[in-house]
């Protein structure tokens, strides 16, 4: 099993990625502001079997990788830290997404292609698939058991996280929607306290070494 302090600090990783803009959570809340609570939760459904499908092709992937590669942790180290400096690069821009900007053109899909699409959309994900590639083996160890089974911990984990909070932005994506416009210095905020974060667990993973 991994330490619980390893997975706290995976934890706070998973959490960042899922609050950062991205195709998934632009998917989401675009469709539960346009179509309703419920075709976001569809969509949703869809976007969470999407990670189901990364984890299994990463926790095969990752295990031969550690066990084929010498280098391959330090490779994916730098690759992890690279990838968390551009996310706190992209919180730091000043002109960033507006995730609550909704197309009140965009036709209403049914529940099937809604479940479809969020899938779909998850899976050609790269945010997601690097996310898994260069953070996993950080908290991977030989001597906390299986590797295959710590994927699946993991994976477990940033799957209930990203659920969770996937979840409450469907319920109340209306309302965030408002607060924000009206109050935009909390956006700004949020995205200064995110990128300021990322940094310091970039910045940490460089230099953290394999037990």
């Amino acid at each position: 099993m991994i330490p619980i302090n390893e997975l706290l600090f995976f934890a706070l990783a998973a959490f960042l990625l899922v609050i950062s803009p991205g195709p998934n959570m632009i998917y989401v809340i675009s469709r539960t502001l346009s179509q309703g609570k419920v075709s976001g939760l569809i969509s949703l459904a869809g976007v969470i079997c999407g990670f189901f499908f990364h984890i299994l092709l990463v926790s095969f992937g990752i295990t031969a990788l550690l066990f084929a590669v010498p280098y391959a942790y330090l490779v994916l180290k730098f690759a992890g830290t690279a990838y968390l400096l551009f996310l706190a690069y992209q919180a730091f821009r000043p002109k960033g997404k507006d995730v609550f900007k909704v197309n009140a053109y965009a036709p209403h899909d049914s529940r099937k292609k809604l479940f479809m699409v969020g899938f779909l959309t998850n899976v050609l994900n790269p945010k997601v698939a690097f996310f898994y590639l260069s953070l996993f083996p950080q908290f991977i160890k030989p001597e906390y058991g299986s590797v295959w089974m710590q994927s699946l911990e993991l994976g477990a984990l940033q799957v209930l996280i990203s659920s969770s909070v996937n979840f409450m932005i469907v319920i109340s994506a209306a309302g965030i929607a408002s607060f924000f416009n009206k109050n935009p210095l909390w956006l700004k905020a949020q995205k200064w306290l995110m990128g300021s974060v990322l940094t310091c667990l970039a910045i940490k993973m460089a230099f953290s070494h394999p037990k």
